[in-house]
């Protein structure tokens, strides 16, 4: 599988963001879908016998397999948390995974600089993908949404907060009340 993504047509994802000329044809709506196509591919085939095996690329693995070397279903949340940053970074988010200075961190200061700034309906998805993505990355595995409730909210992408990219900090969004509240 992943030797045939040298043949596809448009490359992969990561070929597609680290040059800029692929990275700016992939616009805040295009982005946008991307995202959910990835957070509702579980929801397309609900007979399959999907299984989770340790396999990864790092930087995208959930840190609790480091210690437990178990998989669940909250270590492929993790990583969809990883990938939702990513695509709207532009790049892999690396050490603001882990840097708690990162929390003073604006919203507009994080997103792909090769693109402008989104605004209007772009803006709030944005705001939303932002706000899956950290719910998505929370250290603990029982905090994260299932991928399920994430499939649901793609399905009917709202924004809650009603604030500007450049008034929104990291932790606000880390903070933020969505899928607070145990298990899911």
């Amino acid at each position: 599988m992943f030797l045939v993504y040298e043949y596809l047509e448009n490359g992969s994802l990561f070929y597609a963001l680290s040059i800029d000329d692929e990275a700016v044809e992939l616009d805040w709506s295009k982005r946008v879908n991307i995202v959910k196509d990835f957070g509702t591919a579980k929801l397309l085939d609900p007979n399959s016998s999907n299984r989770t095996i340790m396999v990864g690329t790092y930087g995208y693995i959930a840190p609790e397999l480091a210690c437990s070397m178990v998989v669940t279903e909250k270590c492929d949340v993790y990583s969809f948390g990883v990938l939702a940053l990513e695509v709207s970074m532009g790049k892999h988010p690396g050490e603001l995974l882990s840097s708690s200075g990162a929390q003073y961190v604006m919203l507009n200061e994080i997103l792909d600089p090769r693109l402008s700034p989104p605004t209007g309906q772009k803006m709030r998805d944005i705001v939303f993908v932002a706000l899956v993505a950290f719910a998505c990355l929370r250290t603990n595995p029982k905090a994260r949404p299932t991928i399920k409730s994430v499939s649901q909210e793609f399905l009917h992408i709202k924004s809650p907060i009603a604030m500007t990219l450049h008034e929104m900090s990291l932790i606000e969004l880390k903070n933020h009340e969505m899928f607070l509240g145990g298990e899911y």
